[in-house]
Protein backbone atom coordinates (compact mmCIF):
# COMPACT_ATOMS: atom_id res chain seq x y z
CA UNK A 1 0.00 0.00 0.00
CA UNK A 2 1.13 3.20 -0.65
CA UNK A 3 1.96 5.86 1.64
CA UNK A 4 2.39 9.67 1.78
CA UNK A 5 5.90 9.80 0.63
CA UNK A 6 4.62 7.48 -2.61
CA UNK A 7 1.69 9.53 -3.39
CA UNK A 8 3.78 12.98 -3.70
CA UNK A 9 6.19 11.49 -5.61
CA UNK A 10 3.79 9.81 -8.04
CA UNK A 11 1.60 13.49 -7.95
CA UNK A 12 4.81 15.40 -8.78
CA UNK A 13 5.53 13.31 -11.44
CA UNK A 14 2.27 13.03 -13.08
CA UNK A 15 1.92 16.98 -12.72
CA UNK A 16 5.38 17.52 -14.99
CA UNK A 17 4.18 14.99 -17.41
CA UNK A 18 0.89 16.41 -17.67
CA UNK A 19 2.80 19.58 -18.15
CA UNK A 20 5.12 17.80 -20.77
CA UNK A 21 2.32 16.52 -22.61
CA UNK A 22 0.71 20.04 -22.91
CA UNK A 23 3.78 21.70 -24.32
CA UNK A 24 4.04 18.66 -26.85
CA UNK A 25 0.54 19.13 -27.86
CA UNK A 26 1.60 23.05 -28.61
CA UNK A 27 4.56 22.26 -30.33
CA UNK A 28 7.14 23.05 -27.89
CA UNK A 29 9.54 20.99 -24.97
CA UNK A 30 9.80 21.48 -21.40
CA UNK A 31 12.63 24.52 -20.66
CA UNK A 32 16.20 22.39 -20.18
CA UNK A 33 16.57 22.44 -16.25
CA UNK A 34 16.91 18.75 -15.40
CA UNK A 35 15.99 15.18 -17.33
CA UNK A 36 13.51 13.10 -18.20
CA UNK A 37 10.14 13.00 -17.10
CA UNK A 38 10.39 15.98 -14.90
CA UNK A 39 12.32 19.31 -14.03
CA UNK A 40 13.10 19.81 -17.88
CA UNK A 41 15.17 17.95 -20.66
CA UNK A 42 16.56 18.86 -23.24
CA UNK A 43 16.38 21.82 -25.65
CA UNK A 44 19.87 22.72 -26.09
CA UNK A 45 23.29 22.44 -24.91
CA UNK A 46 24.70 19.89 -22.84
CA UNK A 47 20.91 18.55 -21.52
CA UNK A 48 20.00 18.13 -25.11
CA UNK A 49 22.80 15.92 -25.68
CA UNK A 50 22.32 13.67 -22.41
CA UNK A 51 18.46 13.53 -22.77
CA UNK A 52 15.80 13.63 -25.30
CA UNK A 53 15.57 13.34 -28.49
CA UNK A 54 19.35 13.64 -29.75
CA UNK A 55 19.34 9.94 -27.94
CA UNK A 56 17.87 8.86 -30.93
CA UNK A 57 18.95 7.81 -34.62
CA UNK A 58 17.69 10.46 -37.24
CA UNK A 59 16.74 7.18 -39.09
CA UNK A 60 14.75 6.20 -35.93
CA UNK A 61 13.04 10.13 -36.12
CA UNK A 62 11.83 9.93 -39.74
CA UNK A 63 8.06 10.13 -40.47
CA UNK A 64 7.64 9.90 -36.58
CA UNK A 65 4.70 12.87 -35.50
CA UNK A 66 6.31 15.82 -34.62
CA UNK A 67 4.69 15.55 -31.20
CA UNK A 68 6.35 12.37 -31.05
CA UNK A 69 9.58 13.41 -30.65
CA UNK A 70 9.23 16.63 -28.90
CA UNK A 71 7.42 14.66 -26.20
CA UNK A 72 10.54 12.21 -25.75
CA UNK A 73 11.92 12.91 -21.98
CA UNK A 74 14.31 9.94 -21.61
CA UNK A 75 18.14 9.17 -21.44
CA UNK A 76 18.54 6.42 -23.44
CA UNK A 77 16.93 4.00 -26.77
CA UNK A 78 15.68 1.18 -25.42
CA UNK A 79 14.05 0.09 -28.60
CA UNK A 80 18.04 0.24 -29.97
CA UNK A 81 18.90 -1.85 -27.22
CA UNK A 82 15.87 -4.51 -27.16
CA UNK A 83 16.86 -6.09 -30.30
CA UNK A 84 13.22 -6.86 -31.32
CA UNK A 85 11.69 -9.62 -33.63
CA UNK A 86 8.68 -9.58 -35.83
CA UNK A 87 5.79 -10.68 -34.05
CA UNK A 88 7.16 -10.40 -30.39
CA UNK A 89 4.70 -8.51 -27.70
CA UNK A 90 6.66 -5.39 -26.53
CA UNK A 91 5.86 -3.73 -23.36
CA UNK A 92 7.16 0.13 -22.44
CA UNK A 93 6.92 1.35 -18.88
CA UNK A 94 6.27 4.46 -18.80
CA UNK A 95 5.56 5.12 -22.31
CA UNK A 96 5.01 9.13 -22.20
CA UNK A 97 4.52 10.85 -25.61
CA UNK A 98 4.53 7.13 -27.08
CA UNK A 99 7.68 7.40 -29.30
CA UNK A 100 8.88 3.87 -28.01
CA UNK A 101 6.00 2.39 -28.09
CA UNK A 102 5.42 3.30 -31.95
CA UNK A 103 9.13 2.56 -32.93
CA UNK A 104 8.20 -1.12 -31.52
CA UNK A 105 5.14 -1.48 -33.42
CA UNK A 106 6.98 -1.14 -36.72
CA UNK A 107 9.83 -3.39 -35.64
CA UNK A 108 7.44 -6.21 -34.51
CA UNK A 109 5.30 -5.81 -37.31
CA UNK A 110 1.71 -6.43 -38.06
CA UNK A 111 1.90 -9.73 -36.59
CA UNK A 112 2.98 -8.35 -33.28
CA UNK A 113 1.68 -5.99 -30.64
CA UNK A 114 3.71 -3.24 -28.75
CA UNK A 115 1.99 -1.66 -25.40
CA UNK A 116 2.68 1.24 -23.61
CA UNK A 117 1.60 2.13 -19.58
CA UNK A 118 1.56 5.28 -18.24
CA UNK A 119 -0.22 6.90 -15.19
CA UNK A 120 -1.27 10.15 -17.06
CA UNK A 121 -4.22 10.94 -18.64
CA UNK A 122 -2.77 13.95 -20.49
CA UNK A 123 0.24 11.48 -21.64
CA UNK A 124 -2.02 8.20 -22.33
CA UNK A 125 -4.33 10.84 -25.16
CA UNK A 126 -1.06 12.35 -26.62
CA UNK A 127 0.26 8.99 -27.04
CA UNK A 128 -2.30 7.49 -28.84
CA UNK A 129 -2.62 10.42 -30.87
CA UNK A 130 0.50 10.06 -32.05
CA UNK A 131 -0.23 6.25 -32.75
CA UNK A 132 -2.56 7.20 -34.97
CA UNK A 133 -0.97 9.64 -36.77
CA UNK A 134 1.78 6.85 -37.31
CA UNK A 135 -0.46 4.64 -38.37
CA UNK A 136 0.11 2.29 -35.75
CA UNK A 137 -2.16 -0.14 -36.11
CA UNK A 138 -0.61 -2.78 -33.46
CA UNK A 139 0.46 0.28 -30.81
CA UNK A 140 -1.98 -0.01 -27.58
CA UNK A 141 -1.77 1.92 -24.89
CA UNK A 142 -2.58 1.19 -21.43
CA UNK A 143 -3.23 3.36 -18.32
CA UNK A 144 -1.81 2.02 -14.68
CA UNK A 145 1.27 2.26 -12.26
CA UNK A 146 4.23 -0.11 -13.35
CA UNK A 147 4.04 -0.71 -10.18
CA UNK A 148 0.93 -2.84 -11.27
CA UNK A 149 1.00 -3.88 -14.79
CA UNK A 150 -2.67 -4.46 -15.93
CA UNK A 151 -1.10 -7.89 -18.47
CA UNK A 152 -1.58 -10.94 -17.58
CA UNK A 153 1.10 -13.38 -16.14
CA UNK A 154 3.39 -14.66 -19.17
CA UNK A 155 2.02 -12.43 -21.94
CA UNK A 156 4.96 -10.30 -23.01
CA UNK A 157 8.21 -10.91 -24.73
CA UNK A 158 10.14 -7.60 -24.08
CA UNK A 159 9.65 -5.40 -21.43
CA UNK A 160 11.44 -1.63 -22.55
CA UNK A 161 11.19 1.39 -20.25
CA UNK A 162 13.20 4.82 -20.74
CA UNK A 163 14.35 6.63 -17.87
CA UNK A 164 11.54 5.87 -16.18
CA UNK A 165 11.52 2.64 -13.24
CA UNK A 166 14.33 5.40 -11.78
CA UNK A 167 10.75 7.44 -10.63
CA UNK A 168 9.32 4.70 -8.84
CA UNK A 169 9.19 4.59 -5.29
CA UNK A 170 8.92 0.67 -5.18
CA UNK A 171 11.51 -0.77 -7.53
CA UNK A 172 11.34 -4.14 -5.96
CA UNK A 173 7.78 -4.15 -7.40
CA UNK A 174 8.14 -2.90 -10.63
CA UNK A 175 10.87 -5.85 -11.18
CA UNK A 176 8.45 -8.22 -9.64
CA UNK A 177 5.89 -6.94 -11.96
CA UNK A 178 8.24 -6.75 -14.64
CA UNK A 179 8.80 -10.82 -14.36
CA UNK A 180 5.43 -11.99 -13.86
CA UNK A 181 4.43 -10.84 -16.78
CA UNK A 182 7.31 -11.42 -19.29
CA UNK A 183 7.35 -14.82 -20.74
CA UNK A 184 10.19 -17.77 -19.98
CA UNK A 185 12.60 -16.55 -22.24
CA UNK A 186 11.41 -13.27 -22.16
CA UNK A 187 14.00 -9.88 -21.81
CA UNK A 188 13.87 -6.39 -19.96
CA UNK A 189 16.02 -3.45 -21.94
CA UNK A 190 15.96 -0.72 -20.03
CA UNK A 191 17.64 2.93 -20.45
CA UNK A 192 17.75 4.28 -17.16
CA UNK A 193 19.67 7.18 -14.87
CA UNK A 194 21.99 4.88 -12.82
CA UNK A 195 24.43 6.09 -9.86
CA UNK A 196 27.62 4.41 -9.91
CA UNK A 197 29.43 2.71 -7.69
CA UNK A 198 31.41 4.67 -5.32
CA UNK A 199 32.64 8.10 -3.63
CA UNK A 200 31.52 10.97 -3.39
CA UNK A 201 28.60 10.69 -1.39
CA UNK A 202 25.09 11.63 -2.67
CA UNK A 203 24.20 14.87 -0.37
CA UNK A 204 20.75 14.21 1.52
CA UNK A 205 19.37 17.18 -0.06
CA UNK A 206 19.17 15.44 -3.82
CA UNK A 207 18.33 12.42 -1.91
CA UNK A 208 15.34 13.64 -0.37
CA UNK A 209 14.40 16.04 -3.39
CA UNK A 210 10.85 15.38 -4.79
CA UNK A 211 11.50 17.52 -7.61
CA UNK A 212 14.64 15.66 -8.37
CA UNK A 213 12.75 12.61 -7.83
CA UNK A 214 10.33 13.12 -10.74
CA UNK A 215 13.57 14.69 -13.07
CA UNK A 216 15.05 10.93 -12.32
CA UNK A 217 17.79 11.76 -10.29
CA UNK A 218 16.99 10.99 -6.22
CA UNK A 219 15.34 8.27 -6.90
CA UNK A 220 18.26 6.27 -9.22
CA UNK A 221 19.83 3.10 -7.80
CA UNK A 222 23.47 2.27 -7.57
CA UNK A 223 24.61 -0.13 -10.45
CA UNK A 224 25.17 -2.75 -7.46
CA UNK A 225 21.71 -2.38 -6.38
CA UNK A 226 19.93 -2.58 -9.36
CA UNK A 227 22.19 -6.06 -10.22
CA UNK A 228 21.46 -7.10 -7.23
CA UNK A 229 17.51 -5.97 -7.39
CA UNK A 230 17.40 -7.63 -10.48
CA UNK A 231 19.07 -11.41 -9.49
CA UNK A 232 16.62 -11.26 -6.38
CA UNK A 233 13.61 -11.61 -8.44
CA UNK A 234 14.83 -14.19 -10.36
CA UNK A 235 16.34 -12.83 -13.68
CA UNK A 236 19.66 -13.99 -15.01
CA UNK A 237 22.51 -12.53 -17.26
CA UNK A 238 21.74 -8.88 -15.35
CA UNK A 239 24.19 -6.44 -16.69
CA UNK A 240 24.23 -2.91 -15.84
CA UNK A 241 26.15 -0.92 -19.44
CA UNK A 242 27.31 2.97 -18.68
CA UNK A 243 26.47 4.60 -21.53
CA UNK A 244 26.93 8.46 -20.54
CA UNK A 245 28.31 10.22 -17.11
CA UNK A 246 26.86 13.18 -16.35
CA UNK A 247 27.95 16.83 -15.21
CA UNK A 248 26.35 19.57 -13.19
CA UNK A 249 25.22 21.28 -16.28
CA UNK A 250 23.34 17.70 -17.89
CA UNK A 251 21.41 17.37 -14.90
CA UNK A 252 20.18 20.98 -14.64
CA UNK A 253 19.66 24.09 -11.99
CA UNK A 254 17.59 21.98 -9.33
CA UNK A 255 20.57 19.94 -8.96
CA UNK A 256 23.16 22.60 -8.65
CA UNK A 257 20.69 24.54 -6.41
CA UNK A 258 20.51 21.38 -3.97
CA UNK A 259 23.90 21.09 -3.97
CA UNK A 260 24.42 24.64 -3.02
CA UNK A 261 22.07 23.69 -0.24
CA UNK A 262 25.23 21.68 1.28
CA UNK A 263 27.63 24.05 0.84
CA UNK A 264 29.30 22.33 -2.39
CA UNK A 265 29.30 25.39 -4.90
CA UNK A 266 32.45 24.97 -6.39
CA UNK A 267 31.78 23.60 -10.54
CA UNK A 268 34.56 21.15 -10.17
CA UNK A 269 32.97 19.60 -6.40
CA UNK A 270 29.67 19.93 -8.33
CA UNK A 271 30.76 17.65 -11.27
CA UNK A 272 32.47 15.21 -8.77
CA UNK A 273 28.90 14.59 -7.02
CA UNK A 274 27.11 14.81 -10.72
CA UNK A 275 29.41 12.15 -12.45
CA UNK A 276 28.10 9.55 -10.06
CA UNK A 277 24.96 10.19 -12.12
CA UNK A 278 25.05 8.23 -15.69
CA UNK A 279 23.04 6.49 -18.14
CA UNK A 280 22.81 3.19 -18.30
CA UNK A 281 21.66 0.20 -20.47
CA UNK A 282 19.93 -2.49 -18.00
CA UNK A 283 19.58 -5.84 -19.76
CA UNK A 284 18.35 -9.18 -18.04
CA UNK A 285 16.59 -12.39 -19.03
CA UNK A 286 13.45 -14.55 -17.54
CA UNK A 287 14.66 -18.25 -17.31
Amino acid sequence: MADARDEAVWAEVAERYGRAAALARDGLMLAPSGCCGGSGCCTSGAAEEAFGPGLYALGDLADLPPGAVLASLGCGNPTALAELRAGETVLDLGSGGGIDVILSARRVGPTGRAYGLDMTDEMLALAREHARQAGAANAEFLKGHIEEIPLPDRSVDVILSNCVVNLSPDKDRVLREAFRVLRPGGRLAISDVVVRDGEPDIPLAVRRSVELWSGCIAGALTEGRYRRALLATGFTAAEVQEVRRYTAADLGEPFRLALGRQGVAEPASADAVAGRFMSAFIRARKP
